[in-house]
């Protein structure tokens, strides 16, 4: 039927250079081991044999069982939890092609691939069902076990993920601790030298699974995330699974309420840890596998809607020749090309980030650097995150609009996949999170240097655009340092969501600026995302401009308005 790994996403590819990653997660390539690679073109030749077997898997066996999966779901009979028959067809030959364990070190049976390869990966399997990501994806949870657990724990556990022996979940959310997760109340208890888990989670993506990662209160007297530590958990009977929950879509994955029965458990790492680290850590790789998740149901849309104004014929013409129509497929392409790059960088930045935090251990690297690598990886998980789980749910909003009525109903897939989009931008950390995770780097000062730098580039041809580009940072700059003068912090809140999508928007920019220089093909859409850019711009100085005009009346209305006693 065809492969997802096709030139749009392969050419991308050309503009991040991961081969200093590549060398360190080879180990200098120092190894001669059977699985042992020799050299950063080998690294490369043999990650597009497996991106290339993604590819054709997700589109030739995942997509056709994906309407399946949906209308059928996750079913829950007292107290068991079974997936749907496509979704466990689609596990078995992920796992019999090798796929599992995709950023695990090899010694456990992984295939220790950089996050930007493995972030790849996930965002083709979203494009062909994006319920089976939140199964696949949460195998990562490995990661934080490679990470923190012990040599016994790594050894018992890994290997059953690397062969999809195990599927994983992270324990994180009750009732009453959605995004604000130091105030979890789910205890972990010492006893005789063991650990014990009592208490309720909610809304645990693929609860039933055999390993949890679970954030317990451990330390009586601190109600902060000072008193939480991580837990591993192996399923057992004093796990209760109280219901599964029935979602607007991502039917294919169970989302479960837990209640853990003084279920034996083990500490990972340090008490207290929990949530300052490790839950960050994983949070980390969990945003960025959101933010594939979305874009690849986007591409989904995206497809879907240049199928259908291709075939559908309305006043004698296919309703592609119509300016309505086709302006709105050329945004969806460049919006999600360019969502594209930034996710690449995210998933560069986390990957540069561990490669500095690595030969920081080693007394390799000085604690600046590990801090600027820091900097960058936590600005640019959530502004992709921010922008991504936005673009899918405004493409596959698009993409109904183009579809008509026919949209509307179940006989073409893009009713679903409107349904899928609608939660990336909520779980993981919500749209308002990312902006207040992201703010940071706008009001220090760092983004503007990481936009010099990035626009620090040989253009020749598209001159006169990259001056343009610099003109919108320096405006940006100029309302930023007006913000900052007003020194509230409401009022940052206030702007922060402007601030943040202005900066996607010149980030973005400064990314496709190389490619379109390198491919004219691709300067005409470049050019289109261009003057788009201009008048969003101008809205959000604009908008900041009269803001900071009107300061105090403005906010305190609209805040009184809805505030109830």
């Amino acid at each position: 039927m065809g492969n997802y790994f096709n030139e749009n996403r392969k050419f991308l590819l050309k503009f991040i250079n991961i081969d200093e990653v590549i060398s360190e997660l080879e180990n200098g390539f120092n190894e001669n081991g059977p699985e042992s690679l020799n050299n950063v073109e080998e690294a490369w030749k043999w990650y597009g044999m497996v991106l290339d077997n993604v590819g054709k898997i997700a589109s030739d066996f995942i997509w056709p069982r994906a309407e399946s999966v949906d209308k059928n779901g996750a079913r829950f009979n007292d107290g068991d939890v079974e997936w749907a028959d496509g979704t466990k067809e689609n596990m078995n030959i992920l796992a019999e092609a090798g796929l599992m364990g995709g950023t695990l070190e090899k010694k456990y049976g992984g295939l220790n691939l950089p996050l930007v390869i493995n972030n790849l990966i996930i965002e083709m399997i979203s494009q062909a069902d994006a319920s089976l990501m939140n199964l696949f994806g949460l195998q990562d949870i490995a990661v934080t076990i490679q990470k923190f657990g012990t040599e016994e724990q790594k050894d018992r556990i890994l290997p059953k993920f690397a062969t999809g022996e195990v599927s994983g979940a992270m324990s994180l959310t009750e009732p009453d601790s959605g995004s604000d997760l130091q105030t979890v109340k789910l205890r972990g208890i010492e006893k005789d030298g063991k650990w014990y888990l009592n208490g309720v989670k909610h809304f645990i993506t693929n609860g039933s699974a055999d390993v949890h990662l679970v954030l317990a209160r451990t330390e009586e007297g601190q109600n902060d995330g000072r008193g939480l530590s991580m837990m591993l958990y192996e399923k057992d009977e004093n796990l209760i699974v109280r219901r599964i929950e029935e979602k607007l879509g991502i039917h294919g994955s169970p989302t479960c309420e837990l209640q853990y029965n003084m279920a034996e458990c083990e500490l990972v790492g340090k008490r207290r840890f929990g949530l300052i680290k490790y839950m960050m850590s994983l949070l980390n790789g969990a945003r960025l596998a959101t933010s594939a998740q979305a874009l690849g149901i986007a591409q989904a849309a995206f497809e879907e809607a240049v199928k259908y104004s291709n075939e559908r014929i309305q006043f004698g013409k296919k309703i592609v020749n119509f300016p309505a129509v086709y302006q709105m497929l050329n945004r969806m392409e460049v919006e999600i090309e360019t969502s594209r790059l930034l996710l690449y960088k995210a998933a560069l930045a986390v990957d540069e980030y561990e490669m500095f935090e690595k030969r920081a251990a080693r007394g390799e690297i000085a604690r600046p650097e590990l801090k600027k690598a820091a900097t960058l990886s936590n600005f640019l998980t959530p502004l992709g995150k921010f922008v991504c789980t936005e673009l899918s749910n405004s493409i596959a909003y698009d993409s109904l609009q183009i579809h008509g009525g026919v949209g509307y109903i179940k006989d073409f897939p893009i009713e679903r996949l409107y349904r899928d989009a609608r939660i990336t931008n909520i779980y993981e950390g919500t749209t308002q999170l990312q902006v207040v995770a992201a703010i940071g780097a706008v009001t220090s000062g760092f983004f503007f240097n990481l936009m010099r730098d990035t626009l620090d580039v040989n253009i020749s041809s598209l001159k006169g655009e990259k001056e343009q580009i610099l003109r919108f940072v320096i405006e940006m700059e100029d309302i930023t340092s007006r913000v900052k003068e007003i020194d509230s912090k409401e009022f940052l809140d206030f702007v922060a969501n402007y601030l943040i999508e202005m900066a996607s928007v010149i980030y973005r920019l400064a990314l496709y600026l190389p490619v379109a220089e390198k491919f004219p093909e691709k300067r005409e859409l470049f050019k289109f995302f261009l003057t788009d850019s201009k008048g969003k711009s101008a809205y959000f100085v604009s908008r900041i401009t009269a803001l900071i005009e009107n300061y105090g009346s403005e906010i305190g209305v609209l805040k009184d308005t809805f505030l109830k006693n």
